[in-house]
């Protein structure tokens, strides 16, 4: 007589097994993606199947009734006590009888899909790094005197399979207690790209670990709290980076590093504590313990990659830009002084691809995979240290562009950060040259009804980073703003809202409360010098890569996510390209930095991609000056831009030679 047929979908994985051969088993011996963590005792309900009955033409397969087994006694308590849903069975407990057909529902899945809700909707294969795993431990015997630590380890190898396990001292100290507590039952959090023992409870952990993605950047530190089960993100925040007070930008952060004995270690301490802060308020936040977090994965620029290791950044302040380490690392998160997660939590840093281009780059290109693009396409993370990456499928490049707070409201005479009251959008009428504008914290436009009354519990403070880039866009599409970035006069612009300061002029944008908002000539100067770097670093790429042109630009990081493309485009701070390929992804590195914690398969390839990156130096390359000068002009001084022709007119004025005339009759 032939054994039984079981065939599991949706892998549509098969084979005979003999009769009386549990699900969970036959999954296992099989290669099926079913979970377990209580190792079959019934308890943990991971492993949770779906039994098909009827015909099943596409298998050749008919399912009677008795195919499995009756509900046994371990069954029926679980249903009693938590309940299963109409049909499921435990596949630890059933057994199999007959030809049978069985489906894995997505939540017992070990490898189980999280989609990214974004545009291109890719998908996280679960495969986090640390699991859990119930275990009996033997009891002491005076006969066989063995530790309890021996004993663990026997345990885990008999019944998991894990052998050569690592226990921190920290958790060595807990061992005796949570062994005697669970009555020789324990659940063990290990982390397998370790082989390393993170944490223990007494008894079945019902709790799912906990992970937190950390994106620590110059100016913000953002972080994503997930569940290392489902990838679900439990809750997400960020924080000011508090060393924006040693330097806003990351070369005055060397400068502070050089020039003050322990300055190194004074920021390193701060950002630490700014982290710890974090995870802590994540947690609470999830309604989580801190110590519920087993695990982080960390991408950062260099500089911050440095100061966050202890390693005084002097050397990424001088040529040749050497890093202390380029590889990713796997750290304690007490290496790091981090106290808020578990004692044996770990931590993964991604690698960072060259001395100004570091693991948020890395990360980038993990989330957003140009590596896998038929299109030359161009990623840009917009930031005060932007990173750029250029490629498709046959050859990628990255570099770094030092484009300066600019873009975050810093050095702009109004400017301020993205808060509540800071202007965000900008329109003006070509013909009447009039404003319109809109303000966090409210969806109505300046010239709506009600628009006073929604803002007024936060007033108009300023102007924000993405506000800025689309004032200065506009003033150039309404004639406001020459090509070379000179201020028209009133006369000239045809508008009283351009008002004298001194030698050259500002933009009245809003006036009220005895307070103005102006767009002034030097806030124009400071857009064009950080959009010039972004653009010569993009176009150094180009003519690395050998094109005069890209298929699509995707506008990377938080800031990235709020800037318009028509607007960046007339701006020129980023090559010409089909506006409807000008895409946000939104903050990609975060993204990069959860794949990376839900997936060992991504860490794998995110350091076998750093690999495979040609690096480029702007800082030492012959051709960056050049562009960058020919990049000060709105939108470019040589480059056609014919993409952005199609949809926008720009008007040919020049206020520059009005002045130079005005200056020649005055000598006369």
């Amino acid at each position: 007589m032939t054994d039984p047929l079981v065939i599991f979908t949706p892998s549509g994985k098969r084979g005979h097994v003999a009769p009386g051969t549990t699900v969970l088993a036959a999954a296992r011996s099989l290669g099926v993606d079913l979970d377990s963590v209580c190792g079959g005792r019934g308890i943990c309900s991971k492993c949770q199947v779906q039994p098909g009955q009827g015909d099943f033409p596409k298998f050749g397969v008919t399912v009677d009734e008795g195919a499995l087994c009756a509900f046994n006694a371990v069954e029926k308590r679980y249903d009693e006590k938590r309940g299963l849903k109409p049909g499921r069975r435990l596949g630890c407990q059933a057994t199999i009888q007959n030809d049978i057909v069985i489906d894995v529902p997505p939540e017992s899945q070990v490898h189980r899909q999280v989609v990214r809700k974004a545009a291109s909707d890719r998908t996280i294969v679960m495969d986090p790094a640390t699991r859990l795993h119930l275990v009996t431990v033997e009891e002491p015997d005076m006969d066989a005197p063995t530790g309890d630590l021996e004993r663990l380890k026997t345990a885990l190898s008999e019944q998991w399979g894990l052998d050569g396990l690592d226990m921190p001292l920290p958790l060595l100290g807990e061992l005796q207690t949570v062994l005697r507590k669970g009555q020789w039952t324990v659940t063990v959090a290990v982390n397998h790209d370790e082989n390393r023992i993170v944490a223990l409870w007494p008894g079945l952990r019902d709790a799912a670990p906990l992970g937190l993605a950390v994106d620590l950047g110059s100016t913000t530190i953002a972080a994503h709290l997930c569940d290392l089960t489902t990838g679900d993100v439990r809750a997400s925040g960020g924080v000011m980076n508090p060393q924006i007070r040693f330097g806003e930008d990351l070369m005055s952060r060397v400068s502070y590093s050089m020039m003050n004995a322990g300055g190194a270690a004074e920021m390193t301490t701060t950002v630490r504590a700014a982290l710890d802060d974090l995870a802590r308020d994540l947690a609470r936040d999830a309604g989580a313990a801190p110590g519920d977090i087993l695990e982080l994965t960390i991408v950062c620029n260099p500089v911050m990659h440095h100061l966050l290791l202890g390693v005084d950044p002097v050397e990424l302040g001088q040529s040749p830009f050497a890093l202390a380490t380029s590889d990713a690392l796997q750290l304690g998160a007490r290496d790091l002084d981090l106290s808020a997660p578990a004692p044996g939590a770990r931590a993964y840093i991604l690698p960072c691809i060259a001395g100004h281009v570091g693991a948020d780059a890395a990360a980038v290109a993990l989330s957003e995979a140009p590596d896998a693009a038929e299109d030359m396409t161009l990623i840009v993370d917009v930031g005060t240290n932007a990173e750029i990456i250029l490629g498709d499928r046959s050859r990628l490049l990255a570099c770094s562009s030092p484009t300066g707070p600019a873009f975050e409201g810093a050095q702009i005479s109004a400017g301020q950060r993205a808060a509540p009251g800071a202007i965000e959008r900008v329109e003006i009428d070509p013909a009447t040259k009039e404003p319109r504008f809109r303000v966090i914290g409210s969806d109505l436009w300046s010239d709506d009804p009600g628009f006073a009354a929604a803002t007024e519990a936060t007033g108009i403070t300023g102007i924000c980073g993405s506000g800025i880039i689309e004032a200065v866009a506009e003033m150039r599409m309404a004639g406001l703003v020459d090509a070379s970035g000179l201020i028209g006069s009133a006369e000239q612009a045809g508008t009283p809202r351009c008002v004298s300061e001194g030698r050259t002029h500002a933009y009245l944008l809003w006036e009220g409360d005895g307070r103005r908002i102006t767009v002034t000539q030097g806030d124009i100067r400071a857009i064009q010098l950080a959009k010039s770097a972004l653009y010569a670093g993009a176009r150094l790429l180009m003519d690395e890569a050998g094109v005069d042109s890209v298929d699509r630009v995707i506008l990377a990081g938080a800031f990235g996510a709020h800037i318009s493309p028509r607007h960046a485009m007339v701006l020129g701070m980023i090559p010409d390209a089909p506006l409807d390929q000008v895409t946000s992804a939104g903050n990609a590195a975060g993204h990069g930095a959860r794949m990376a914690l839900c997936s060992r398969q991504a860490r794998q390839h995110v350091e076998d991609l750093v690999r495979r990156i040609t690096k480029v130096e702007t800082a030492i390359a012959p051709r960056f000056q050049e562009h960058f000068v020919a990049a000060n002009a709105i939108p470019h001084a040589t480059d056609p831009f014919p993409n952005l022709g199609t949809a926008v007119s720009l008007p040919q004025v020049s206020f520059n030679q009005a002045a130079t005339n005005r200056r020649r009759r005055s000598r006369a």
